[in-house]
């Protein structure tokens, strides 16, 4: 599923009316409504803090409000954008600084659509994968190798320990592992040891989701 890698914020104008689209990542209620309430209070001098939130890789919860707008303008929207983007565990505010203007029905939909779009815009996006951590061990000389491969590959060695030989991890996508089993093998003509593969959560970067 698609996730929040960094928090991200997106401001529209429309008729001198400011929308504010704030985003965070969340995992629960408790935590949607914690940032929402935290959001409301450092924007407190605003006409309305609309929210909405998606969680659960089945958006098994989603939550909305119109915070005072008229029924349906504001919070529905705000959550059939997120719905749309395919981001999960993530909640929204937009704020609204009135400016003198009634927008109608329309307008105020198509605004606190757009302020979601542009927050989203201005967010890194990753993509949450069933993933592998796969621990070996090889010599010093063809270590070095092995970084230069995987280096090319833009796959990242982690918690490396040098003692007599180096022993390190690698996490992968779990289709890739035989892949990659086969690869060290070949690198080293068959002298790494792999001592370990348990399952992990593999976070990758996404490409655009608002197209």
């Amino acid at each position: 599923m698609k996730v929040l890698l960094t928090p991200g914020s997106g401001e529209i104008e429309e008729k001198k009316s400011r929308f504010i689209a704030t985003l965070c990542s969340v995992k629960t209620e408790e935590e949607a409504q914690c940032f929402i309430n935290e959001t409301k209070k450092k924007y407190w001098d605003a006409r309305h803090n609309c929210t909405a939130f998606v969680i659960g890789k089945d958006a098994n919860l989603t939550r909305c409000s119109d915070d005072g707008e008229p029924a349906g303008t504001a919070g529905r929207p705000m959550l059939n954008v997120l719905l749309h983007s395919e981001v999960r565990n993530v909640a929204c505010v937009v704020t609204r600084y009135f400016g003198g203007t009634l927008l109608g029905t329309g307008g105020l939909i198509k605004a606190y659509s757009d302020a979601v779009t542009a927050a989203l815009d201005n967010s890194e996006i990753g993509e949450e994968a069933e993933g592998v951590r796969l621990e070996f061990s090889v010599s010093y000389e063809l270590y070095g190798k092995i970084q230069y491969e995987f280096s090319k590959r833009n796959l990242e060695i982690c918690d490396a320990v040098f003692a007599e030989n180096v022993s390190a991890a690698v996490l992968i996508i779990k289709e890739s592992e035989d892949e990659i089993k086969k690869l060290l093998t070949e690198i080293t003509n068959g002298k790494v040891i792999f001592s370990d593969s348990s399952p992990c959560v593999i976070i990758r970067k996404a490409e655009s989701i608002t197209e």
